[in-house]
């Protein structure tokens, strides 16, 4: 199966590094920042990291042709773990149904930003 590298226009790596790629079904993202759409500035509200990975998130997920359905797990990076319970809201209404929502982890990253991520999605 051939690997394609997933690029999208809400942010790109510095580093020759593909936002996400994908081969066959499987889609694995490289680390999301909480940058602004279209620069490289971390907002101040944790709220606005929050909604800036989801939206990252969400742009790969359609340059891959997938939905955020086939999202199997998300790992959060979080400069204080109180941000966990931040999480929540984008969470929920990302994935409303709680008896189909991917697995979630959040690891304690102190001297990274807020909050970045990663997935792993599977496109049947």
């Amino acid at each position: 199966m051939p690997r394609q590298s997933i690029e999208i226009d809400s942010f790109a790596h510095v580093n020759p590094i593909p936002a996400a790629s994908r081969i066959g079904p499987l889609v694995v993202s490289s680390i999301i920042p909480p940058f602004n759409a279209g620069e490289r500035k971390v907002p101040a509200d944790i709220q606005d990291c929050i909604r800036n990975i989801f939206l990252h998130m969400g742009n790969m997920l359609e340059a891959a042709g997938a939905g955020w359905e086939h999202v199997a797990k998300i790992t959060f990076y979080v400069n204080d773990i109180k941000y966990r319970e931040e999480l929540n809201g984008q969470f929920v209404e990302h994935f409303p149904d709680a008896a189909s929502r991917p697995a979630r982890y959040t690891a304690l990253a102190p001297d990274g930003p807020k909050v970045s991520a990663e997935f792993i999605a599977y496109v049947e």
